[in-house]
């Protein structure tokens, strides 16, 4: 696998240290393909994964979430000794792992008819939100003028 490079990237930029990392995590990670899954954008700022867990319940699976990374795991608790003379739906534990960006929240986890579904909002602080300013009609006074009426006072 070719390796990344972002020496570069470290001389002109502050605070994205983590942006590599990230990168070369995704690249590392193979996970063979199960379960199954989708991601989709649902909104402006809200998202859904979407994972298939046929066989599995609510019991047999857990959402954690700890510094923006989403872990989704499963493995069935209840084995029953099923004699299979073709088992063709996987029930193998698993563990899915989503980096999230900041400020990304999961607001919901549902499972149904096989289905989990994870809902993800972006919740930006009213802090760094855009905020608009009004433009007021009153003529600004000149800085000569603030100057001069501080010292005459």
């Amino acid at each position: 696998m070719a390796t990344l490079d972002f020496t570069p990237l470290y001389h002109s930029t502050v605070g994205f240290d983590r942006l590599p990392d990230l990168l070369t995590g995704a690249l590392e990670r193979d996970d063979g393909g199960y379960p199954p899954y989708n991601i989709e954008k649902t909104g402006d700022d809200a998202y859904r994964i979407v994972m298939a867990l046929a066989g599995f319940s609510r019991d047999d699976v857990d959402v954690v979430i700890e510094n923006n990374r989403l872990s989704i795991r499963g493995g069935l608790k209840d084995k029953t000794a099923v004699r299979y003379l073709h088992q063709g739906i996987a029930q193998r534990s698993f563990q899915r792992v989503f980096d999230l960006a900041d400020y990304i929240v999961v607001t919901s986890a549902s499972m149904e008819n096989g289905l989990l579904v994870v809902d993800l909002k972006r919740e930006l602080p009213e802090a760094l939100k855009p905020r608009r300013i009004e433009i007021g009609k009153e003529k600004p006074i000149p800085l000569e003028a603030q100057t001069v009426e501080k010292s005459a006072a």
